[in-house]
Parts: C-alpha cells; structure tokens; sequence
C-alpha cells in the first residue's frame, strides 16, 4: 500500500574546495515491496528535472538504487563499499559514472523515515564529486 508522504530532500555537492547545498521539498509516496522500501516523488523545475519521475529504492543500510525517468533518464547504484557504473541523465546528455559509496542508513516504517548516503561520484576513477544526500519523509 502507498502511503502519501511529505519528502525534504537536502543534498551537499564538494568538487575540489567548493560545496554546493540544496534543500527543497515536495510530495510523494512511500511503499515496501519484496523486503525494500521505495520512495517516488515527481521532479521540478527547481531540481533541473521537470516531467521526470525519481524512484528511490532502498534495501537496508548497504544498497540505494536511484531511477529517474521521464525527460531525463538516470540509474546509479550506491552500494556501501563497492563502486558501481552507472548513467546520469542531465539537461545536457547522459553521463556514464562510477558511484562509491562510503556510508548509507536508513530507518523506514510505515509513518515515514530518513535516509542518509555519502558517496563519490567518478570518471575514469577520478573523482569528480564527494557527496551527501539527506532524504526525511513523512505523512501527509
């Protein structure tokens, strides 16, 4: 069963000395299916994303996958510890990236809960970006 959810999305983006913060919220839905947890929310032009759809689908503390489909089209796979290949959809064309991800938690029920992953992001295994993403969900 989907639950309607308040999502506060806060992500820091570091390339090189320079950090990047956005924060914004929006509406989704919240559901667990086959022992994971999937948040879906509808991106705006606030995010550079209009008319595309983000799926977050979580499996415990060790593996995020983000889907995003629609005007753009992105899946990248953060599993703690590991470095997965994967494509990053942007206004401007895909881009094929590696993803390590240092830390992820998570804490879910049915009212609600937080995500929390630290993750580097790679062409070539040169960094190209250190980041947080912070994701609080609640009910309506």
């Amino acid at each position: 069963m989907k639950t309607k959810v308040l999502i506060n999305i806060k992500s820091i983006q570091t390339v090189e000395e320079d950090q990047d913060v956005t924060e914004f919220f929006t509406n989704g839905n919240l559901y667990f299916k086959n022992d994971k947890w999937y948040i879906t929310y509808e991106e705006s032009e606030t995010t550079g994303y209009k008319d595309c759809t983000t799926t977050l689908k979580i499996d415990g503390d060790h593996l995020v996958t983000m889907l995003r489909n629609g005007s753009s089209k992105s899946h990248l796979v953060m599993e703690r510890g590991r470095r997965n290949i994967g494509y990053y959809g942007t206004p401007h064309g895909e881009l094929v990236i590696g993803v390590f991800a240092k830390e992820i938690t998570s804490h879910f029920d049915e009212n609600g809960g937080n995500l929390y992953c630290r993750y580097h992001l790679d062409i070539n295994s040169s960094v190209l970006s250190k980041n947080e993403i912070y994701v609080d969900v609640k009910p309506c």
